[in-house]
């Protein structure tokens, strides 16, 4: 393997064309950088230069290696670049899951937005599933940090709270309870609820049925959906009514009306969730914006 000291030396004389200067340049006596580059001569198994006692010029072959010996050192000193910047924080990967109602958040949207200016080397790599398969999905590394409504049930993975949204009632704009200031879920259990499927994992259906049940108000399950858009175009085809984070309402879907919950507990948790004992210096800069981003909403 090439020294790469010799090679800047060599550099530094082929600029100069001259042993005296260069040797100045690199604050070197000139008999050991004259040993120097002989020995890297002696390495390659020719002359880099021709030498008279009042010139210095490249040989042939050494300026046809003039070009690696540059390209190398430009390499080196770009992977020192990239090591820095990776001790810091400020370049390499982050993958972000997250499920597909805090997509919709507005605190979703300035956290990425807010994290790409402020790292734009980071290369964020953002991927849709549902809350049941997060928790997992972080504590093996496929995803650094996770954006749930369900609780981890792994002791490999950790959960925080950027507290919590408020829920609304996403019903039919021709049903009697669109011209409600407000509706309850009596009012609701009326009707069918749309919800995710059992075998999603949903975190937003746990939270919903934990509510029915807190206030002992039967559930009528209705019609399922895998997106919250298929559940909000379920309500748009009469198909039932749903509970969904205030988020959804910037979906305007036609057909669709919004309206408050009378019950002030009406709510869904915002966890984000993160490796209990694997470290990541991205992680904790992307955790410091989504700090952030939670306290300015």
């Amino acid at each position: 393997m090439l020294d790469l000291r010799k090679l800047r030396y060599f550099l530094t004389v082929a600029e100069e064309l001259h042993f005296g200067r260069a040797a100045l340049r690199l604050h070197l006596a000139q008999p050991p950088l004259t040993r120097q580059i002989s020995a890297l001569e002696a390495e390659l198994g020719f002359k880099l230069f021709d030498r008279t006692s009042r010139t210095v010029t490249l040989t042939a072959q050494g300026r046809s290696f003039l070009p690696y010996a540059r390209g190398v050192l430009e390499q080196v000193a770009l992977a020192q670049v990239i090591a820095g910047k990776l001790a810091a924080g400020t370049a390499g990967q982050l993958s972000l899951g997250y499920v597909s109602s805090i997509a919709l958040s507005d605190l979703f949207s300035q956290a990425i937005q807010a994290f790409a200016q402020r790292f734009p080397e980071v290369q964020l790599t953002l991927v849709e599933c549902a809350s049941g398969s997060l928790g997992a999905q972080v504590a093996d590394g496929r995803l650094d940090i996770g954006l749930s409504r369900l609780l981890p049930q792994n002791q490999e993975v950790q959960a925080r709270s950027l507290g919590e949204e408020r829920l609304v009632a996403a019903v039919s704009s021709d049903s009697p309870l669109a011209g409600q200031p407000d509706v309850s879920l009596a009012q609701l259990s009326a009707y069918p609820l749309i919800l995710f499927p059992s075998d999603y994992g949903s975190g937003l259906n746990q939270s919903i049925e934990q509510l029915y049940r807190h206030h002992g108000v039967p559930l009528r399950a209705g019609p399922t959906g895998r997106q919250i858009t298929s559940i909000i175009a379920l309500v748009a085809a009469g198909q039932g009514v749903a509970l969904v984070p205030e988020c959804t309402q910037g979906l305007r879907n036609k057909g669709v009306t919004y309206k408050p919950m009378a019950e002030v507990d009406a709510c869904a948790q915002l966890l984000v969730l993160t490796p209990t004992a694997r470290k990541s210096v991205l992680a904790d800069a992307f955790l410091a914006v989504l700090a952030q981003s939670s306290h300015t909403r």
